[in-house]
């Protein structure tokens, strides 16, 4: 049997330095930003992932980004769940060999019910472990549920990996508990794989933070904000790079992807790659 870190390599053909462009998918039927029919959020969420395909990414995350405000799972419609799952199928349709991921805000099981649904590969998931404070609320912790149903659902195949000390959050609750700490509790939990982030959405992770857990952990170490062209070299040992914000025309979120910006970044990985400064653990 695989452990975590073979899995992950096997997944995406290397074993760090795995770029993850993000899909934020336009706000959803029933949310207040909403203003796009259906059949344009799906069109323009497939041309953004394949815009990345042909870029070179390795790899490709959906989110429900412009849902906001967020709500907790319990409070969320299912029209939610069935529109993310409408556009992940055809994104998977069209890219049916890259990896392919979701996100639905504090939802979870939504997501892991998405991805197994759509053939999607990975979850990206809040609140794996310990209780903090985002800005929906309370967020509790959910492995012990989500794995559960994980298991129930025959979607062990999906891997899932989790945020610690998550961005836009406080974390005063768990002081005591250091980010090193919080990994080791996750990777016991069966986590595939923990995320590192800033302290918001384009907010580069400490890049202490990034060696101590990969120091106490044997699970993949993702990074989940803040990497740009310019950084971007710091980061490379990491199991895999998550980039929304920096894709986007003037490095703002909500705008739409430059692809033009997707090349150089690619660019210079590419370069790193073949220079063999792509540093493994």
């Amino acid at each position: 049997m695989m452990n975590a870190l073979q899995s992950f390599s096997k997944l995406f053909g290397r074993s760090n330095g795995v770029i993850l462009g993000m899909v934020h998918v336009q706000a959803l039927p029933g949310t207040p930003r909403h203003c796009m029919p259906m059949p344009s959020i799906i069109k323009k969420a497939c041309q953004e992932a394949a815009g990345y395909q042909s870029a070179g990414v390795d790899g490709i995350m959906l989110e429900n980004m412009h849902d906001i405000p967020y709500l907790h799972s319990h409070a969320m419609g299912p029209e939610v769940t069935a529109a993310m799952t409408a556009i992940a199928s055809q994104v998977r349709r069209i890219c049916p060999t890259i990896p392919c991921g979701m996100q639905v805000l504090t939802a979870q099981k939504e997501a892991l019910a998405v991805a197994m649904a759509t053939g999607l590969d990975f979850i990206r998931a809040e609140g794996f472990v310990f209780s903090h404070i985002g800005d929906e609320g309370l967020i509790n912790s959910c492995a012990g549920e989500l794995l559960r149903y994980q298991r129930n659902i025959g979607a062990e195949n999906i891997k899932i990996f989790t945020d610690i000390k998550k961005k836009h959050s406080s974390h005063a609750i768990t002081a005591d508990v250091s980010i090193e700490e919080t990994a080791e509790a996750a990777e016991f939990f069966g986590s595939d794989g923990v995320i590192v982030t800033g302290t918001a959405t384009g907010q580069p992770a400490k890049v202490e933070d990034l060696q101590d857990v990969q120091g106490a952990v044997n699970i993949p170490v993702l990074i989940g904000s803040g990497v740009n062209t310019d950084n971007v070299d710091r980061y490379l040992g990491a199991s895999a790079l998550i980039v929304g914000s920096h894709f986007k025309h003037g490095g703002q979120w909500l705008n739409d992807v430059d692809f033009g910006k997707v090349d150089d970044f690619m660019t210079k990985v590419n370069t790193f790659r073949q220079s063999g400064n792509s540093v493994s653990r």
